[in-house]
């Protein structure tokens, strides 16, 4: 059973950095896509980034100032985030997509990220 699990979040003052990490076990396939929701209070989960095929996606809110990257170990991905402003404030998702063994989608259990002004 693939699992993801996230780290890095906490309490910051705004204009800090955060860096999060997300790592996949029980696979041995690497993902297609990988990358970062965020759900506030009140509100719809959305994109934050993704990475796939050697591309990346933001949302326009998060543009400039995180940063998705896939690590060196299979099934790894980070954000790095700065320039945090209260508005980051959230859960913070883990996703992965593999087409292989057959197309699949996960999420992590999320990660509480809190910026205050």
């Amino acid at each position: 059973q693939v699992q993801l699990v996230e780290s890095g979040g906490g309490l910051v003052q705004a204009g800090e950095s955060l860096r999060l990490s997300c790592a996949a076990s029980g696979t041995i396939f690497s993902a297609n896509t990988m990358g970062w929701y965020r759900q506030a209070p009140g509100k719809q989960r959305e994109l934050v980034a993704v990475a796939s095929s050697g591309s990346t996606n933001y949302a326009d809110s998060v543009m400039g100032r995180f940063a998705i990257s896939r690590g060196n170990a299979r099934n790894t991905v980070y954000l790095q985030m700065n320039s945090l402003k209260p508005e980051d404030t959230a859960v913070y998702y883990c996703n992965a997509v593999w087409t292989r063994p057959v197309r699949s989608e996960y999420w992590g259990r999320g990660t509480q990220v809190t910026v205050s002004s």
